[in-house]
């Protein structure tokens, strides 16, 4: 039988940089300049280092090293995730860009819960982030108690949420998006289109539906009682939605779904139906989320371009944090249309 290894073996102590430099028989500043490469050290003794390091199994505390520079390189997030594939994208957008820039990211979901979001904040604030995302707040606002203890931490809002705070703010132009969608479907010979929208407590849902009417009154074209239907941004929320249509009378010759995640829901209803897209009903999203190409037919579209999305919020959440005191920004993204088979 192989002996199992003693308590105490299992139990001893990490190493030091002071136990490495004992064993190398050199100072603690020169084993730092071998570990971290800033300072020019013979191979002879960065040899005898290495060694030590090895035989000693040394790894270089970060939570020491972020306290002597006062930096962690880690960036934490607020994020309300949900079933909707779109917020995935995004996340994936700036844990790439975090990535490529030499950061670390925290992600923290709220669940849409006020509590819980304060709770992620106060958590991520304590393990001292370089800086902040946030794209929770159109529910609830940040506990501003907490942010006033962390005055020096920058923060940049994905989101629309009225903020009197001094972070930077990045959105879609969610008007434009939604004008732009439904002007496509008029130009393409639709005239009954009826729109599912969004939440109506969310700034992007009510300025898309905002666009919708806009391009449909431009173009002298009236929207039959029952014809706006809102939704949740969720798959079932689009199902729900086009079974309501349906049951109109006349259906709809066209749908303007505000996110994509509905738009699947849309499909499965009128399958089940016995109706195709776009012979018996055009279909149009917004997101462009990866799974509307694979869609049949492939879902035209609105493009939110969210890996651009995630490294502009990168970006600017690094520039505040070189430049503090510089004026707050607001970037407006441009969405572009994406013609699919759906309409």
């Amino acid at each position: 039988m192989k002996s199992m290894p003693s308590c105490s073996n299992r139990n001893k102590p990490l190493a030091t940089m002071k136990d490495v430099a004992r064993q190398a028989g050199v100072s603690t500043s020169t084993v730092s300049h071998v570990i971290n490469n800033n300072r020019f050290v013979s191979e002879q003794v960065r040899e005898k280092v290495e060694q030590a390091i090895r035989e000693l199994n040394y790894a270089p505390s970060a939570l020491a090293r972020s306290l002597k520079i006062r930096q962690t390189r880690t960036i934490g997030m607020l994020l309300t995730a949900s079933s909707n594939p779109f917020y995935a994208e995004v996340v994936r957008g700036v844990e790439n860009s975090c990535y490529e820039r030499g950061y670390s990211l925290i992600l923290c979901n709220t669940e849409g819960d006020e509590e819980r979001m304060n709770r992620s904040l106060e958590t991520l604030m304590q393990k001292r982030v370089d800086g902040l995302l946030l794209m929770c707040t159109e529910t609830h606002l940040p506990s501003a108690e907490i942010l006033n203890r962390y005055p020096s931490v920058p923060m940049v809002m994905m989101d629309w949420a009225p903020f009197e705070g001094r972070g930077d703010i990045i959105q879609d132009n969610a008007l434009l998006g939604g004008e732009m969608a439904t002007r496509h479907l008029i130009e393409r010979g639709y005239r009954r289109i009826a729109c599912i929208a969004g939440p109506q407590d969310k700034t992007p849902a009510r300025l898309r539906l905002e666009g919708f009417h806009q391009a449909m009154a431009a173009h002298g074209l009236t929207v039959p009682e029952g014809y706006v239907v809102d939704g949740d941004f969720e798959f079932q929320g689009g199902f729900n939605a086009m079974t309501q249509l349906l049951a109109l009378e006349p259906v709809p010759e066209a749908v303007f779904t505000s996110n994509d995640a509905m738009a699947v829901g849309v499909y499965h209803a009128l399958y089940q139906a016995g109706l195709k897209v776009p012979q018996d009903i055009a279909v149009m999203g917004y997101d462009n989320i990866e799974l509307a190409r694979y869609l049949t037919p492939p879902l035209t579209t609105v493009h939110q371009p969210k890996d651009e999305l995630g490294e502009l919020a990168i970006d600017t959440l690094i520039h505040r944090m070189g430049a503090p005191d510089a004026s707050q920004q607001t970037l407006v993204l441009t969405p572009e249309l994406v013609e699919r088979g759906s309409v």
